[in-house]
């Protein structure tokens, strides 16, 4: 892996915007590295393969691309410094590099699991950690988390990725509360299904361990994820146009739900929520330790 290098030297370029996009060389981080780019800002975009993100995005004056496997701490750390040697600085941060892992909670292995950790979870922290400083001492920035619908809800043969993705939620919600006095932003996006190459191999792991007890779950859904490939009612285009207008807004959201798939299963776990917790509301409160006559609530 080639590291970033670290001489290029200062630009003359004045862009109204630096973004750095993890993860640019398909998918949703390119298609938002080339919106960026499309309204003149300018753009530091990774991926493991440098030359295939230069591919994708084209050469332009506004676009560094760069060799990025996040899980190398060292290696975003040298990815910052490279961005800002070029543009003297980074607007927006989007945290997009990451993959899928179908199978059974069961069926994984401790390896696999680790491995996706690593990438979504640690990976997203290890750039997040290299960027902050430089947005601290300017005291703006915005840091863009991509979450997922699996975020906001779990479901079988998704579990360990939909896990990684409600600890990009927890994070982003504690940046947001660290940040926001700082004068930076943090957002957790949320996409539903969206018609990019996600759900292929390159960007999807499946567990090789198949348990017959699973069939009716997690194996249903190893047989229907063919047949959804590049079939999602999501349009990858529309979701880079509202990151722009995400990151235009004066007060951003800490969640950005896209997608009318996302905005159904947020309002059925809403929903599922509520009357569950209305079931269980007396144990809940009878949890508490009881209170004496004359004896108030701290």
């Amino acid at each position: 892996m080639a590291s970033a290098d670290t001489t290029i030297p200062t630009t003359t370029v004045s862009p109204s915007r630096v973004w750095m996009v993890t993860g640019a060389s398909r998918g949703l981080g390119a298609c938002i590295a080339e919106a960026a780019l499309a309204q003149g800002d300018a753009v530091v975009a990774t991926g493991r393969d440098a030359a295939a993100v230069e591919r994708r995005l084209g050469g332009r004056g506004a676009l560094l691309p760069l060799a990025l496997d996040v899980t190398d701490e060292a290696q975003a750390q040298r990815a910052v410094q490279a961005a800002i040697a070029r543009f003297g600085r980074i607007d927006v941060l989007v945290n997009n590099a990451g993959y899928g892992l179908m199978g059974a909670v069961e069926e994984a292995t401790a390896d696999e699991v680790r491995r996706l950790y690593d990438t979504n979870v640690f990976g997203l922290l290890h750039v997040t950690r290299a960027v902050l400083p430089a947005m601290r001492a300017r005291r703006a920035g915005h840091v863009i988390n991509i979450s997922s619908l699996g975020g906001v809800r779990s479901s079988a043969g998704f579990g360990l990725y939909c896990s990684t993705k409600f600890a990009v939620e927890g994070i982003t919600e504690a940046l947001h509360a660290e940040l926001a006095p700082l004068g930076i932003h943090a957002t957790a996006v949320q996409p539903g299904y969206f018609r990019t190459e996600f759900l292929d191999g390159a960007s999807l792991a499946v567990s090789p361990r198949v348990l017959d007890d699973y069939a009716a779950s997690a194996g249903a859904v190893r047989q229907a994820v063919p047949g959804i490939n590049l079939r999602q009612p999501g349009d990858p285009v529309r979701l880079a146009q509202a990151v722009l207008r995400l990151v235009a807004s004066p007060v951003p959201p800490v969640r950005l739900p896209l997608g009318s798939d996302t905005l159904r299963t947020i309002a059925e776990q809403h929903a599922r929520v509520a009357a569950e917790t209305a079931r269980w509301s007396a144990v809940a409160a009878s949890t508490d330790f009881p209170q004496t006559a004359g004896t108030a609530m701290a």
